[in-house]
């Protein structure tokens, strides 16, 4: 039976704390050094984990992000208590010198699903500058070999700009290298640290879809974009039927709560719906006014309102908000949008 995204998110992610040792050209949260002293405690943590629990069967999956996670001394016991609660896991830890060989085979003893890395060039001059961190691109590679030495899934990560689109091709082939399960490709939303950096164009994004379609068809990982609903649209077009290439949208099938608690419809999203600490995560999911007008697709404005692929396609929400601070606006990395 599908799963039902206005009950139940497919993917629900909690960012544990904003700290983190990187300084990423991209990053969404701005994180910083030092924890927040406002972040989420173990126990109201615990309380949120209950909460996704009662989504019921089947579980979403719950991502532990950041930030960097390994900054939360309390990560362990999290984790033990998700596993406990029966959710299925995936943590994003940043490549630096606290994710060592015993944390690796820690996630995998502990039940942890997957483990995402990111890789956001394919050398290490590239990546190391993007990601702020001399050696970073060296810890990617090393933790990817811990975890298949653990018998942990990983998932590749990797953010595209105007400037890095070019290096699709040769991260695309380390990927399979690494035997990753996922590639999971972001394109870039205009917030946090990432409003300075050089979007695509509409044109150059619809054709960098279409090529990582055609590169995943053979290959031995999946591929998912984030914030690139126009892919569908692609692989249709590609095929020339409907293909099943992904079906969650910011506040359909995903949400994410912050540090603070707050609960957004994407973390690229930043407008709240309600704070955990006050009221269920559930209910907020299923009955905040917010998140039932981002699921309402006939309330979508401009083009994106009228698009014939409104429902299959239906424009990065949270890529609207960034630009024009209105969420149901049209998304202005699709070409279909200037016509």
């Amino acid at each position: 039976m599908a799963r039902d995204f206005s009950r139940t998110p497919l993917i629900v992610t909690w960012e544990l704390t904003q700290a983190c040792g990187l300084e990423c050209d991209h990053c969404r949260a701005e994180a910083q050094p030092d924890r927040d002293p406002e972040e989420l405690t173990t126990e109201e943590g615990k309380r949120l984990l209950e909460s996704v629990a009662d989504f019921g069967h089947p579980p979403p999956i719950l991502v532990f992000s950041g930030g960097d996670p390994l900054e939360r001394p309390d990560l362990d016991e999290l984790v033990d208590y998700a596993t406990e609660l029966g959710l299925p896991t995936a943590v994003t830890p940043a490549p630096t010198q606290k994710l060592t060989r015993e944390v690796v085979e820690r996630f995998a003893d502990a039940g942890i699903h997957r483990m995402a890395l990111s890789l956001d060039g394919p050398d290490a001059e590239s990546h190391d500058d993007f990601r702020g961190e001399s050696g970073s691109y060296e810890r990617v590679r090393q933790a990817a070999e811990w975890a298949d030495e653990a018998g942990l899934s990983i998932q590749i990560n990797t953010t595209v700009t105007a400037n890095t689109a070019a290096s699709l091709p040769a991260i695309a082939d380390q990927v399979e290298e690494l035997g990753a399960a996922m590639w999971e490709v972001f394109f870039l939303v205009p917030i946090g640290r990432g409003a300075e950096l050089a979007q695509l164009t509409p044109a150059a994004a619809d054709e960098w879809m279409a090529w990582l379609y055609r590169r995943q068809r053979d290959a031995p990982f999946r591929l998912i974009t984030v914030e690139a609903p126009q892919y569908r649209r692609i692989a249709r077009e590609i095929e020339g039927e409907p293909v099943s290439v992904g079906s969650t949208h910011a506040g359909s099938g995903f949400v994410f709560v912050s540090h603070r608690g707050e609960v957004y419809p994407s973390g690229f999203l930043p407008e709240s719906a309600g704070n955990v600490r006050e009221t269920d995560l559930v209910e907020l999911y299923r009955d905040s006014e917010l998140f039932r007008r981002l699921r309402d697709t006939g309330k979508r404005s401009g083009r994106c309102g009228q698009c014939p692929y409104r429902e299959l396609c239906g424009g990065s929400r949270s890529r609207a908000y960034a630009v024009t601070g209105d969420p149901l606006a049209s998304d202005p990395l699709c070409p279909l949008v200037g016509r």
